[in-house]
């Protein structure tokens, strides 16, 4: 036993999570949103995926 007081708990939390939004700093969020990733930062994402096969399969198929 003793779960009662631990879901007690729990439920109390999700229910102040669901009903009561905490203060939300938008100038903040406006500053991060604003420093965004560059040009370059995609280009790097783009080159590591053109490096994977096209064909899935070939990663798991047995080294010949």
């Amino acid at each position: 036993m003793g779960r009662g007081r631990a879901k007690a708990k729990q439920t109390k939390v999700a229910r102040e999570l669901k009903y009561h939004s905490p203060n939300t700093d938008l100038t903040a969020l406006q500053r991060e949103l604003g420093s965004g990733s560059t040009s370059s930062d995609s280009d790097e994402r783009d080159a590591d995926d053109e490096d994977l096969d096209d064909d899935p399969g070939d990663r798991w198929s047995p080294r010949r």
